[in-house]
């Protein structure tokens, strides 16, 4: 029987999702969020190939604004709910699905592509290169103090129930989208995945528990969310912290709820994970060795509309420089193009038949394009060639951004 690809039906999702848990190992997603990830689906954008009546392969996209340097808003293609069946691989499924996507991807307006990957070799031969890196921590704040700057006393933090204080947490995460390069706008209903809490899902940690920073009219500038795993030695007690999320809009803020979860009672560990590489907590502690800082690829990007993308963002230095594109997934990129800067970094991207001073392929400059990876650092893995003496260094300076770009939760 020939396989079939189609875009899903809604009554199609329980067997659909299924196959994706058996893609991904056959666990389980807990009765709750399961359901929160049915209402998150969007069917139009949700594809499945079948076998007859058995789902073999799926892909996903969900529809986001992304935030690039300048802090704009650019529409971009989530991909997501990728899997092969063990029993189909190797037959073309996922290259199909891919290919599918992109096409709608194009068709749609989105310049932009976007996606966690599970195993990121699978998709660097589908153009999409890694954009962000994420931080982890594993802090002894038994050795580890923190150097809070000024105003972080009169910074008063409260214990809020996670549910009740969504909005208030949602008005700081939405005021630092703009801020940070790599950071999805959230749609409505995504606010609930930062919170969902399934009992079988803490690992001996307690429920989700939630901290508000105010100023001192009572307007909340600041949250973390985070658990606390009890542990017991000969010696006495040894519990970690488990932080899930902290976000704050000022410095002070942000010193505030860190020194506050370093004091939490019988907690001897504060564990974070998917921080940006160039938190200011790693400016805060007093030794980032005992930290043990870790990092690794979060965001993987594809430029879709090479010319759409590169003139939605703005840039850090002028430019004018001429980069051919091997792009051989997406055809309509490949070739040069003339990216052009002003002094506002306001760039005009068009195709050109004048002698590139840059090649690379779209992965790379997916890479470079949040602002986070430079040219000059993928030139010297020899992933840019230079064929203009001074032509790396121009553009390298105009795509590197002022912050890390990071993406603070999957999807």
């Amino acid at each position: 029987m020939a396989l079939e690809m189609r875009v899903l039906q809604q009554d199609e999702w329980d067997v659909w999702f299924d196959h994706l848990e058996l893609a991904f190992g056959g666990v389980a997603e807990p009765p709750e969020g399961r359901e929160l990830l049915r209402t998150l689906t969007e069917p139009g954008r949700s594809l499945g190939t079948w076998d007859g009546e058995t789902c073999v392969g799926s892909a996903s996209a969900f529809s986001f604004r992304l935030s690039v340097p300048g802090a704009a808003l650019v529409p971009a293609a989530a991909v997501t709910f990728v899997g092969v069946a063990p029993t189909h691989r190797r037959r073309g499924i996922l290259t199909s699905l891919i290919r599918r996507q992109l096409d709608d991807f194009r068709a749609a307006g989105e310049p932009l592509a976007v996606l966690t990957a599970s195993d990121p070799a699978i998709y660097g031969r589908f153009g999409y290169g890694t954009a962000t890196y994420s931080l982890s921590l594993e802090i002894d704040t038994t050795r580890v103090r923190l150097a809070v700057p000024p105003g972080t006393d009169e910074v008063r933090l409260r214990l809020a129930d996670p549910e009740k204080s969504l909005p208030d947490c949602e008005r700081v995460y939405a005021e630092l989208v703009s801020r940070r390069p790599g950071a999805p706008a959230r749609r409505p209903g995504w606010e609930r995945m930062t919170i969902t809490d399934p009992p079988g899902e803490r690992g001996g940690a307690s429920p989700l528990k939630c901290l508000v920073a105010e100023r001192a009219d009572g307007e909340v500038i600041g949250y973390a969310r985070y658990r606390v795993k009890p542990d017991w030695t000969p010696s006495g007690s040894d519990g970690t912290v488990q932080v899930e999320a902290l976000d704050a809009l000022d410095p002070a803020a942000t010193a505030a709820l860190w020194r506050y979860l370093f004091s939490i009672d019988l907690t001897w560990t504060v564990r974070a994970a998917k921080r940006p590489v160039d938190d200011p907590l790693l400016h805060l502690v007093s030794d980032v060795r005992r930290s043990k800082p870790t990092v690794r690829d979060s965001l993987h990007l594809r430029l879709v509309d090479l010319a759409a993308a590169l003139e939605a963002r703005t840039y850090g230095a002028p430019a004018d420089v001429v980069i051919e594109v091997e792009d051989a997934f997406c055809p309509w990129n490949e070739g040069r193009w003339r990216l052009v800067v002003d002094a506002e970094g306001v760039a005009r991207c068009t195709r050109t038949a004048e002698p590139a001073d840059l090649e690379l392929s779209v992965r790379e400059l997916g890479s470079a394009y949040l602002g986070g990876i430079t040219l000059a650092s993928l030139a010297a893995a020899g992933l840019v060639r230079e064929l203009r003496p001074g032509a790396l260094t121009e553009a390298s300076r105009a795509f590197a951004g002022d912050v890390a770009p990071w993406l603070p939760h999957g999807f």
